[in-house]
């Protein structure tokens, strides 16, 4: 089964950013890492005017781009049901761990990123497993600071890996 931990939180609190930079701690230490990037909107990985772009243009549902570095395969849902977060999570086949960025309302384990401004809100989101913040809080889970990326990873490390 496919390890996996979640990074959530409101708008630009930074869980981009603190995904990457477990990604480069974690590959520094020897892991393999995949992730997953939940998005709210249209979005495209070819740009206009590439022969890939060209094929799903032209009605392809799907679509392979391959080279010597790396491979890509876009499927059309055509407005179909979003796929789940578990149907995701067997795409991937030679990883550590999966980092998930987003799909705040599935039941994987989540660590939970607290803006300046923001509430704590882990009673609200399942299966919340740390939070990090800007500031000391009361909390009955782990807490790291913002500014202390390497004891998250370590935390990653021991619970999941």
């Amino acid at each position: 089964m496919t390890k996996v931990v979640g990074i959530v939180g409101w708008k630009d609190v930074g869980k981009t950013f603190f995904v990457t930079e477990i990604i480069n701690l974690l590959v520094k230490k020897g892991y393999k890492v995949g992730t997953i990037k939940h998005a709210h909107h249209d979005f495209d990985i070819d740009k206009p005017g590439t022969d890939s772009f060209k094929h799903r243009q032209s009605g392809a549902s799907e679509v392979i781009i391959s080279s010597s570095k790396r491979w890509a395969k876009i499927i059309e849902n055509n407005n179909k049901t979003e796929k789940k977060l578990n149907e995701l999570l067997r795409e991937f086949i030679d990883v550590d761990l999966v980092i998930v960025e987003g799909f705040k309302n599935e039941n994987h384990p989540k660590i939970e990123i607290i803006g300046q401004n923001s509430k704590i809100v882990n009673n609200e989101i399942k299966n919340v497993v740390a939070i990090v913040a800007d500031r000391k809080t009361k909390s009955n889970i782990p807490l790291f600071m913002r500014n202390d990326v390497e004891s998250l990873t370590e935390f990653i490390i021991n619970k999941f890996l």
